[in-house]
């Protein structure tokens, strides 16, 4: 009973321009122009500029509201008036809550029983009716089948959706309408809408520019995906990186395919050291999923791997690393005996 945009492979066009555009102009009365902030000590570690676009400061604590409000807003009366339902490990649940509140009609989340507090409670908050299922990719979907057949609402899958695509997509077009010059752009990846989106925005305003998806070697679909060629699914994951821990997509991977430069994988004990690291020296809240896209850069070695052309200026390289979220529990934060 989906009724995302439907998927054929062989034919796949992903959002166009003026699809992101169009999203954009969209969202942008109710969303953050969020800010890009500088460190330092983390130029210092990294061996390289980098440049902060601080999602963690968004609306509703991520960047997922981009994408479920481009998608919510966007639906007829009609299509809204039967509610929405999804399935999310948390964030994307509370985007879509809060964004279907602004329609004024239900949102019915499917959440996995072992999500954070802190995502339950913001779903809560933003009105959204909670259905708690097996910590597995099948029992998500099969749950949030059954829910939509039960209430009849329309769909807003969390990734596998253009028009999630394209709203996520707006984050990137923001990153370079503001930093045109940046010579990569680091981002996580799971079910692969954000980085799908960042090829995207981030492509169609600088085509040369290198985009490098960061994943936990705990949840590592994506890296085997596409070092294989063919897509690999992610049953169930226990990376402390909450937010990423679904699988591509057909839809996202035939993506990826076409525009990702590289995937780096990194252990839990460096994404827990990159978000105590931010914490401590940027004075913000990035969750786990987040510092993901900063751990990679902490080993000198890898900047140097990426084998950027030498900037014109004798300058380090500009890297953006997109801040994706900040929705901690304080209470168990994973750096805490």
């Amino acid at each position: 009973m989906s009724t995302a945009p439907s998927f054929e492979s062989a034919s796949y066009q992903p959002p166009t321009w003026e699809a992101i555009s169009q999203a954009h102009a969209r969202i942008a009365p109710r969303i953050h122009r969020t800010p890009i902030l500088t460190s330092a000590s983390l130029d210092k570690l990294a061996g390289a500029g980098l440049f902060f676009k601080c999602e963690n400061l968004q609306k509703t604590g991520s960047f997922k509201i981009r994408g479920a409000a481009n998608a919510i807003l966007s639906l007829s009366n009609e299509q809204a008036a039967r509610g929405i339902v999804t399935q999310s490990s948390g964030n994307h649940g509370a985007a879509v809550a809060c964004a279907a509140a602004w329609r004024g009609v239900p949102a019915y989340i499917v959440m996995p029983k072992n999500a954070p507090a802190v995502k339950i409670q913001a779903i809560e908050a933003y009105g959204g009716k909670i259905t708690f299922c097996e910590p597995k990719v099948s029992s998500r979907k099969e749950t949030c089948d059954r829910v939509q057949a039960e209430t009849s609402a329309h769909l807003v899958h969390p990734y596998d959706d253009d028009r999630i695509i394209a709203g996520q997509a707006t984050a990137a077009k923001e990153f370079l309408e503001e930093m045109p010059d940046l010579d990569a752009v680091f981002a996580p990846v799971s079910g692969g809408g954000l980085l799908s989106g960042t090829c995207l925005g981030a492509k169609g305003l600088r085509k040369e520019i290198r985009i490098i998806g960061c994943e936990p070697a705990r949840a590592d679909d994506a890296y085997r995906s596409l070092t294989s060629g063919t897509l690999q699914s992610l049953e169930s994951s226990d990376t402390i990186a909450d937010g990423l821990r679904a699988s591509l997509s057909p839809r996202t991977f035939a993506l990826l395919r076409r525009h990702v430069d590289r995937i780096l994988l990194v252990t839990e004990e460096e994404i827990i050291a990159a978000a105590r690291l931010v914490w401590e020296r940027m004075k913000i809240i990035v969750e786990p999923s987040s510092s993901v896209a900063l751990a990679p850069l902490l080993k000198p070695s890898v900047v140097k791997s990426l084998n950027l052309p030498r900037r014109s200026d004798g300058h380090p390289p500009k890297l953006g690393v997109i801040l994706s979220g900040g929705n901690v529990d304080l209470n168990a934060l994973p750096w805490l005996p």
